[in-house]
């Protein structure tokens, strides 16, 4: 059974963050008052915790975390959700200073242009930058694309667009409820849709069609399930029963393993939309999961170092919380 705090999470949503997503005009209300309060900055204990480094890319920050501690090499690069028309929260940022303290390894946040005021192509064109400037440092194998929601969409995509400029691959993926197929149209998605506690069809629509003017749908640059999933990296995703996008994401999983991606498809009962983001009991274990899916696919990577033949990628793995 889920946490008495989880539940209450879930009632919280349903009748505050469902209304944005309800029609194509109260996701702009919304739009607009997050315009007025939000604020892209980390929180100020950050400064006491960590090393914070800034700099500016195509005009908009990008925030570097570095843990007092560093126990690891590699590199996280986040990529927050927001359905693309919204700024990074403090839950974001509380889930990237637990991962960058408990793993021991510097995380690069990009503050990416977001709509309606930018499109695809001004986020896109930011994030991509990034990646390139990542890989004159730091080994592709020891890059990690951690995204939620919109931000895991952000992660497939650009590991794919990166394969078209030649770029390699990142280590591995962490996807917390990517959304994978944006045209919506699945017919368990619109029935999952009527118990979802946060996410609905009608601002969803709408904020794809203020991310990516004029473009289809179906195009693998707004939808990934519909590219080539075999330049996918390992992948753990994590996606609950509660959660929309859900049904795309296990189809998601299903289409990566049979391109040769080896993917850990965690399903979790009864939770909603990003919750490993929410202090709960539930969220914790998540966290604890995509930790020990890190530290594991670390050693993996280096045990892999000497050898040379080619490891299998494919698994049939699906792990329930």
């Amino acid at each position: 059974m889920s946490s008495l705090k989880s539940r209450l999470v879930a009632l919280f949503l349903k009748h505050s963050r469902k209304k944005a997503f309800a029609s194509p005009e109260n996701l702009k209300r919304w739009i607009a008052a997050s315009r007025r309060t939000g604020s892209h900055e980390p929180p100020a204990r950050f400064a006491s915790r960590f090393e914070m480094h800034e700099h500016m890319l195509h005009g908009f920050p990008v925030y570097e975390v570095v843990p007092r501690q560093l126990a690891d090499s590699r590199r996280i690069l986040y990529l927050h959700g927001g359905a693309y028309c919204f700024e990074i929260t403090s839950y974001h940022w509380l889930l990237i200073g637990e991962m960058a303290e408990r793993l021991g390894m510097r995380t690069l946040v990009p503050i990416y242009p977001i709509a309606p005021e930018y499109d695809f192509n001004a986020m896109f064109g930011m994030v991509l930058q990034l990646y390139r400037d990542m890989l004159r440092e730091t080994a592709a194998e020891n890059i990690i694309f951690m995204g939620d929601s919109a931000g895991g969409n952000m992660a497939v995509v650009m590991t794919m667009m990166a394969a078209l400029e030649g770029l390699p691959s990142p280590g591995c993926h962490v996807l917390i409820s990517p959304g994978v197929d944006m045209t919506l149209r699945n017919d368990e998605v619109r029935r999952m849709a009527r118990q979802d506690p946060w996410l609905d069809i009608p601002g969803g629509l709408e904020a794809i069609r203020l991310y990516a003017p004029g473009m289809e749908h179906s195009d693998w640059r707004i939808s990934p399930l519909y590219g080539d999933l075999s330049v996918l990296p390992r992948t753990l995703l994590l996606t609950g029963t509660r959660d929309m996008l859900t049904p795309d994401n296990v189809i998601f999983a299903q289409k990566a393993r049979a391109a040769g991606v080896e993917i850990d498809l965690v399903v979790a009962q009864d939770m909603f939309h990003v919750w490993p983001l929410v202090d709960m009991p539930e969220g914790r274990r998540a966290r604890d999961r995509i930790v020990a899916y890190l530290r594991e696919s670390g050693d993996a990577a280096r045990r892999a170092l000497p050898q040379s033949l080619p490891v299998s990628r494919n698994s049939s793995n699906v792990a329930r919380m």
